[in-house]
């Protein structure tokens, strides 16, 4: 005869074996299913509100859905054919030689003092022809790597469609449907009822806090810097804007990591002015909206320290390329709320003993 203990353990291992082929099947949609969930927590609020006016569920998510397509989607597809466009001309124009980060280099090792050079002699840093041919080979490299992804992205247009699609039709049930869900997800759980009321809503404020947050402070970091760079007459403006943008995503260093060699290429060819106003724009503005608005809108909700969030953040984009940093910090914050539920318990059930005679 089975005992109660010997069928619950089967169950559990069966309903193990289905959720792990459930998650199988799903993993080659994981993009489209986790930006559809992300999206949905940060539409429900508007949701929530059309459901009022509107009066139905359908009809809202379907407002709802339009309002994301015009806002996010749209927006970010146009800038992605747009950028494509620039990277096909960044890199003809650097198999031409028209465009030459080894000459851009050669200029700024021209500039430095002699007793400069002889400092570096000493570190073993003065092979400047040597470090010249590493330059022009990674530039080469580099320009076709993004030539190859651009090109990729053109081949894989229908999987990407695919997965746009799917995106969008889970939008729609996780917005209409998404409070049963959640109700259905917390029920299910074996977690006491308060922990998992505080997981839930910690991933849910960690996911909107982390689109919301960063995505404004990219937006606004490569808005700036790309027009900056337009107006100082640099060669592919949008394409270092974007890439400002997308580094912008790791804290306090990213987007110095495109203006800042700008700048010394600016110095270096006697280019003062430029470089005194790239230095400034990067400093007093890119880097204020760093420091003013990444708190706010991310380190505050999310109550979590700048370097969680930066090791986190670098974590989750090394290993899931860009979804990484959304689900980066989502991982980090649930650590975090997992062992203060941890500690929690212990000193709840501390209290609970009877002291030791």
């Amino acid at each position: 005869m089975n005992s109660p203990a010997l069928e619950r353990g089967i169950f559990l291992t069966l309903l193990a074996l289905v959720t792990i082929a459930f998650g199988w099947i799903l993993f080659p949609f994981f993009g489209a299913v986790m930006w559809a969930v992300a999206l949905a927590i940060l539409f429900t609020p508007i949701y929530r509100r059309l459901v009022r006016k509107l009066r139905g569920r359908n009809m809202a998510a379907i407002a709802t859905l339009l309002m994301a397509l015009i806002v996010v989607i749209i927006p970010l597809a146009l800038v992605t054919v747009s950028l494509i466009e620039e990277v096909a001309l960044v890199s003809q124009k650097v198999r031409s030689g028209e465009i030459s980060f080894s000459s851009y280099f050669q200029q700024v090792v021209n500039a430095i003092p002699h007793w400069a050079l002889g400092l570096l002699d000493r570190f073993g840093l003065g092979n400047v022809d040597g470090l010249i041919n590493q330059v022009s080979q990674a530039a080469s490299k580099g320009s076709q790597a993004i030539a190859g992804h651009a090109v990729a992205i053109g081949q894989n247009t229908f999987e990407f469609l695919v997965s746009f699609g799917i995106m969008l039709y889970l939008l729609f049930f996780l917005l209409r449907d998404g409070g049963d869900l959640s109700k259905t997800v917390r029920d299910s759980l074996p977690l006491a009822k308060p922990h998992t009321h505080y997981l839930l809503n910690k991933f849910t404020t960690v996911i909107r806090a982390t689109i919301k947050g960063n995505i404004a402070v990219a937006a606004s970091q490569g808005i700036i810097g790309g027009v900056t760079f337009s107006l100082l007459g640099v060669q592919g403006a949008l394409l270092w804007g974007v890439l400002m943008a997308f580094l912008s995503l790791l804290p306090a260093v990213g987007a110095a990591l495109i203006w800042g060699p700008a700048a010394i290429y600016f110095l270096a060819v006697g280019m003062i002015g430029k470089a005194l106003t790239l230095v400034f724009v990067g400093v007093f503005v890119i880097g204020l909206v760093d420091n003013i608005l990444r708190p706010l809108l991310v380190g505050k909700d999310t109550q979590m320290p700048d370097y969680m969030v930066l090791m986190s953040t670098i974590g989750g984009i090394s290993l899931f390329g860009i979804n990484g940093f959304v689900i980066g910090p989502v991982i980090a914050a649930l650590f975090m709320a997992a062992w203060d539920l941890f500690n929690w318990s212990n000193a709840a059930d501390a209290e609970s003993s009877p002291p030791l005679r």
